[in-house]
């Protein structure tokens, strides 16, 4: 129990700071608009990626850098791309302004596919993630011998809670979002963080 309990608090401490994919767990949570799926994603990502450090393939990630310049330079273009999409919603702001106003739940007839394909590239095209889920919390894992399956099943389930809370108690921001000018506070900050995660990836910040 102590050492689900260890890697709970690991997996917390890696996944609570606010970056690209959070934010967009929160805006969909926020929209109501396909957060199961977005949930699941991000949860089941993390989760593979546990198992891979917990069953050492960190060092394989150390031993082939290339992999996560890769990752590095593709995450960037998506996340700032991502970012000038969330600007512009900040500048036009009409569109989602209505929908907060109008305290809808976002239409179950959008695609799923481009929020599917988002979750996914924000997620796995993300080198700090095969940083901290594979190679740091692998290693820590290692140094549990035989109980580090245990380990890393505390950090699966901090994932679980984590973007479950995040995506699904998001829509207590609603009342706030029915206010003018809400959504384009939102999306503008949204915006600032991607481009913040896009310098950092690029500079290896």
């Amino acid at each position: 129990m102590l050492t689900l309990l260890a890697g709970l608090g690991l997996g917390l401490s890696l996944i609570v700071a606010i970056g690209a994919q959070n934010a967009f767990v929160l805006r969909q949570g926020v929209r109501r608009e396909h957060v199961g799926v977005v949930v699941t994603v991000c949860a089941a990502s993390d989760a593979v990626l546990y198992a891979a450090g917990a069953a050492g393939l960190g060092a394989l990630v150390e031993r082939h850098p290339g992999v996560v310049t890769v990752a590095r330079w593709a995450g960037a273009v998506v996340v700032l791309g991502y970012g000038a999409l969330a600007a512009r919603r900040a500048w036009r702001g009409h569109e989602e302004l209505t929908a907060a106003r109008d305290g809808e739940v976002a239409d179950a007839g959008r695609r799923l596919r481009p929020v599917l394909l988002t979750a996914l590239a924000l997620t796995w095209l993300n080198p700090h993630v095969y940083l901290d889920t594979v190679v740091l919390q692998g290693t820590i894992a290692a140094s549990y011998g035989d109980d580090r399956w245990w380990f890393t099943a505390g950090a699966m389930l901090a994932s679980v809670l984590w973007f479950a809370g995040l995506g699904y108690g998001a829509r207590l921001l609603a009342p706030l979002l029915r206010r003018p000018g809400a959504w384009r506070v939102v999306d503008g900050v949204i915006a600032l963080v991607m481009v913040a995660v896009a310098v950092s990836l690029v500079t290896g910040g």
